[in-house]
């Protein structure tokens, strides 16, 4: 299991770079609305995501819930869902990264992922020392509608192929109206089926999805624990992300033309608060844009929309105030 979470690590990042979505420059346009590069790899991603669980589950390889609501106990059971989505939304309008693309970052050697990984590293932190006690414990689903289908009272099938339309026009349509960026090396439909094809891979050799954003939590309960003088314990996460840096480091070394990075002006403090926030964003949503956008989505989660449609939205809005 150690190994097959490492090599879907290095499939993932190795995806993001030949993608082109580990770029800031990527993120940063897309939030302005400059460039649908980021939309079109991410939908294309989820779209065949979705369709192998489907197959999986069909199969009964195996069988995947839809992600529960995060609550924050103030008002609503996905409140924690809403929250932790705007902090997400801000901390990569900020650092120009997600809790996935900032791994490639640092692996090709950008100081701003550097900065972005410290900023996250130290939000792991926090939140496993003080923020994740003070939240209240995932309850039981009990009779909530957890996903899509069954808000709507439709069949999953029935959602799944209105989904996947929907996917698909966004997908299409951006990409006849919209030109890509320097960074698009391959087209971003392609470098999604790569993502999605990742998936694949995680499903055939885990049985599980992927999602970065619960690595910083064990490596804050790491260093919690060293604190306490006490040995580790979790790691299967953190595994998975080393494997995201070997991923990205070896495919720039065997494709060079892929890991020519497109150079944007970031704050240093900018960097470090956007890798605090969208950790502790996606800790508190249960999930990054890994976890809830490729992978919850693909399981019609409503909770992840409300995430994903939480992060975009104030991300687009950060973005163009900055």
């Amino acid at each position: 299991m150690s190994i097959a979470t490492v090599l879907t690590g290095a499939a993932f990042g190795a995806s993001l770079v030949a993608s082109g979505v580990f770029q800031p420059s990527v993120i940063l346009s897309q939030f302005r609305l400059e460039n649908w590069h980021m939309t079109q790899a991410f939908l294309t991603a989820t779209a065949s995501s979705a369709l192998f669980i489907a197959l999986f589950q069909a199969l009964g390889s195996t069988q995947l819930k839809p992600r529960n609501f995060s609550s924050q106990g103030l008002f609503a059971h996905y409140d924690g869902n809403l929250f932790g989505g705007l902090l997400l939304g801000h901390g990569m309008a900020l650092a120009g990264a997600c809790p996935g693309t900032v791994l490639s970052q640092v692996a090709l050697g950008l100081p701003s992922g550097y900065l972005a990984l410290a900023g996250a590293t130290l939000g792991g932190i926090v939140w496993t020392g003080f923020l994740a006690s003070a939240s209240p414990a995932a309850g039981a689903a009990g009779d909530r509608k957890l996903a899509i289908h069954q808000v709507l009272g439709v069949s999953r099938g029935a959602a799944l192929l209105a989904f996947e339309a929907l996917l698909f026009a966004v997908v299409a349509g951006t990409a006849a109206w919209t030109t890509a960026g320097p960074e698009a090396v391959i087209s971003p439909v392609l470098g999604g089926l790569l993502l999605g094809g990742t998936q694949l891979l995680s499903l055939a050799a885990r049985g599980s999805l992927v999602g970065v954003s619960t690595s910083y939590e064990e490596v804050g309960e790491w260093f919690w624990r060293a604190v306490r003088g006490e040995a580790p314990r979790k790691y299967t996460s953190i595994l998975f992300s080393l494997g995201i840096l070997a991923g990205s480091w070896s495919v720039a070394r065997l494709f060079p033309s892929l890991a020519v990075i497109v150079e944007v002006d970031l704050e240093p403090s900018s960097a470090v608060t956007g890798g605090f926030l969208m950790v502790v964003g996606s800790r508190m949503a249960g999930g990054c844009t890994s976890g809830h956008g490729i992978s919850g989505m693909s399981l019609l989660s409503v909770s992840s929309f409300i995430t994903m449609g939480a992060a975009f939205g104030w991300g687009a809005a950060v973005a163009r105030f900055q």
